[in-house]
């Protein structure tokens, strides 16, 4: 009888355990939720509170600027701002020397239309009020190649107690401790870095826009975008507000928004310039490599950069960098070239406007005595996926998507990233089932998912190398100096960029194989060329052909550029080739 009623007791006690551990469950889930909510809701205004920060930080440097503009021109009624800024930087330089101009002439110019270009294309994130600082000492610099001139230079520059957010909020509120080494080199040169740019958010982008400066916009018309990753740059140097600016370059961030700005723009050798205080988002990647490089509105402007930038102060601030200064006797050769070129790499038919261009220099050089052969790149179909995305997302875009955390991702990139997210077994099953309808998306798509593993990242590092001494013996075979094609452009209507990356091919590909290249305006969009793109179909007629049809659409009167390439190393005989063609094309419209 009492072993019954211990029993029940058991049972009860059991059922009321039961009972409790049901609430408990039950409550711990709400508290569980309400923890989880209140982190949420807490991360959210710690994103809005940062990112007010920062706009507030731009809008306070902007209008100290326009305070100090306004007092300068109000004490200084004669500057014939006008005249300095039609003025090229080798004319400014000179009178800058001799001293028929005044650093402060030509800074409170450029600052005040600056200013006027940035309400118009929203270019730069901020500022520099400690170039209002550097004008007064400016003087002890005299010698220096860039004396007196004012420099912009892109976000991710490390500029000393200024953020580099590269547009990404989790970067935001960390000042960079000092000077990156080119911003050293420029300031021990006489130059004045007075504005930071634009770009888009987590740099591996071509467009320019992130949730914290938001969009910049084309100088040529405001409903194109200014291209990227280098957009700012691009955009206040192709308006007008900057004559020379700093930008970087992974996959064509300098040379991308050269051409759709109607610029001028130079990606080195990689490792000719150090990278030193240069932010990225994905820092260790080794496969494609970035390069910084200078922007400006002509060629002699880039050269003369160059020239300052590899100067004995940077050698020694920098030691991995090959102490190899300009060589001012290759940038001025006369001796005719033997040139390859080539319309279409085969991955991504051109628009009509970037063949047209190819076809007229190539005309041009001809004319001019100079040698031109076709050339082929080597196996882009498979190059694009194995070595330039799998290189790039070598981890399957976990370091990117980790960045991107705790904040909104910007819509010219949410469809690119969109699909980095997915599982790798989605992404596996994804591509293959496009591959018998879309090879290309397929391709793309499989290498979504990155190397896998150590031995296999070992693997690709050295399909890099053996591409690149492959290419550089196919390059030899056909007895070339240097390499003319194109450059994508015209410039893109907004939201596209995030959704044909494979456009990138005409000059991702020269980061891969690390050979200089530059880009530089030859001609402007015109109503056949608009007419002719109504016919395109592109090299594999698939989504990407289509949306670049779409992108591009609308460009009349838009720059057109093309791409001049050089081997690892001929970063003057890249720019000589350079100045040939823009010589030729301005002497074609004389």
């Amino acid at each position: 009888m009492q072993a019954l009623q211990n029993i029940e007791q058991f049972i009860k006690g059991v059922k009321m355990d039961n009972w409790t551990a049901a609430l408990l469950t039950g409550a711990t889930c709400v508290v569980g939720s309400v923890v989880v909510l209140v982190k949420k809701i807490s991360s959210h205004r710690e994103t809005e509170d940062k990112i007010k920060r920062a706009r507030n930080r731009r809008e306070e440097s902007l209008q100290r600027a326009e305070q100090a503009v306004l007092r300068y021109k109000e004490s200084h009624p004669t500057t014939d701002s006008a005249l300095i800024l039609t003025l090229s930087l080798s004319e400014l330089t000179k009178q800058l020397k001799e001293g028929s101009l005044s650093p402060e002439d030509v800074f409170y110019s450029y600052m005040e239309k600056t200013l006027a270009v940035n309400k118009k294309l929203n270019c730069c994130t901020e500022v520099l009020l400690e170039s209002l600082d550097q004008l007064k000492t400016v003087g002890s610099n005299k010698d220096g190649l860039l004396y007196g001139v004012p420099v912009s230079i892109k976000e991710n520059i490390a500029f000393k107690n200024h953020d580099c957010s590269c547009g990404v909020i989790i970067n935001l509120d960390q000042p960079a401790e000092k000077d990156s080494v080119l911003v050293q080199v420029l300031k021990k040169q006489g130059a004045i870095p007075f504005v930071r740019t634009n770009l888009p958010q987590a740099l591996l982008n071509y467009d320019c826009s992130n949730p914290i400066y938001g969009q910049t916009v084309n100088p040529h018309n405001p409903q194109k975008t200014s291209g990227g990753s280098s957009g700012g740059e691009g955009a206040l140097i192709g308006g007008g507000g900057s004559l020379l600016g700093i930008g970087t370059d992974i996959g064509g961030s300098i040379r991308i928004p050269a051409s759709f700005c109607g610029i001028c723009g130079f990606k080195p050798t990689a490792g000719r310039l150090s990278l030193q205080g240069l932010h990225s988002v994905c820092r260790g990647q080794k496969s494609v490599p970035s390069s910084p490089g200078p922007m400006a509105r002509d060629v002699d402007s880039l050269a003369l950069c160059m020239q300052a930038l590899l100067c004995d102060h940077m050698f020694s601030l920098d030691p991995t960098v090959p102490p190899l200064p300009f060589n001012m006797e290759i940038y001025r050769s006369s001796r005719p070239l033997r040139i390859g070129y080539l319309e279409n790499d085969g991955y991504t038919q051109p628009s009509p406007s970037m063949a047209r261009g190819v076809r007229e220099v190539k005309a041009l050089l001809e004319q001019a005595g100079h040698t031109l052969v076709p050339y082929c790149p080597l196996k882009m179909d498979q190059i694009i996926p194995e070595l330039l995305i799998k290189g790039v997302l070598a981890d399957g875009a976990t370091s990117l998507l980790q960045k991107l955390k705790g904040g909104p991702v910007d819509p010219c990139l949410e469809p690119q990233v969109f699909p980095y997210g997915f599982p790798k077994w989605l992404k596996k099953t994804i591509s293959f089932l496009l591959k018998p309808v879309f090879p290309r998306v397929s391709a793309n798509f499989g290498a979504l998912c990155g190397v896998g593993s150590v031995p296999e990242l070992w693997k690709q590092h050295a399909a890099v190398e053996d591409y690149i001494h492959e290419t550089i013996a196919h390059w030899r075979s056909c007895k070339i100096d240097v390499l003319l094609c194109p450059v994508i452009g015209p410039a893109y209507n907004f939201l596209y960029c995030g959704k044909i990356t494979s456009a990138v091919s005409y000059t991702m590909l020269y980061n891969l194989l690390n050979f200089p290249a530059g880009v530089v305006t030859v001609s402007t969009v015109t109503a056949k060329d608009e007419e002719e793109l109504k016919h395109y179909k592109g090299c594999y007629q698939d989504m990407w052909d289509k949306l670049f049809k779409e992108a591009v659409a609308g460009g009349e009167g838009l720059p057109v550029a093309v791409q001049c390439v050089a081997l690892p190393w001929q970063d003057e005989l890249c720019l000589h080739f350079m100045k040939e063609v823009e010589q030729l094309v301005k002497q074609s419209k004389k």
